[in-house]
């Protein structure tokens, strides 16, 4: 399901929501390679359970795609691709010991940009009157969230 031109703000939610799935996917590809990047163990445990929490998230989307009765689907998502480049990147020119810090300032960089891709499906849900919809965008979010304020705390921690 293929639309070149957005009409609508149904046409909008349907291509967001694809991407969403795409940026999910995209990221417990990335968790993976963060966590073998990662040096010490309690930061591979952290990826290792944000897996576990995407894995849910992708779930949760599989069912707002049955409620909203959107085949499902998915998009392109040049950002996510963006980020895990750019995370590559730091990891390959980043000293063995400083590992940790980049791969969590990686996740962090990823975090964020779901963040701001599930506020704006929770909008264009209430908008649609699909609370059971953003009911579960919001589950998302608010792991998202969660993560995020994880991987900071830890990233203050080995900043010193």
């Amino acid at each position: 399901m293929s639309q070149t031109t957005l009409e609508s703000p149904a046409d909008l939610l349907r291509f967001q929501l694809r991407t969403a799935m795409t940026m999910e996917d995209d990221s417990l590809a990335a968790l993976g390679e963060l966590e073998q990047a990662a040096r010490s163990q309690e930061v591979k445990k952290m990826f290792r359970h944000h897996a576990d929490e995407t894995r849910e998230q992708i779930e949760n989307l599989r069912k707002v795609f049955q409620l909203l009765d959107i085949p499902e689907s998915t998009a392109a998502s040049p950002s996510t691709k963006g980020i895990a480049k750019q995370a590559e990147s730091l990891i390959a020119r980043s000293a063995p010991e400083l590992r940790d810090q980049v791969t969590l300032s990686s996740a962090l960089g990823n975090e964020h940009y779901e963040i701001s891709a599930y506020r704006s499906l929770i909008l264009a849900t209430r908008a649609q009157g699909a609370a059971d919809a953003a009911t579960l965008l919001s589950a998302n979010l608010d792991q998202e969230t969660h993560t995020s304020e994880e991987l900071i705390k830890k990233l203050e921690e080995l900043a010193g």
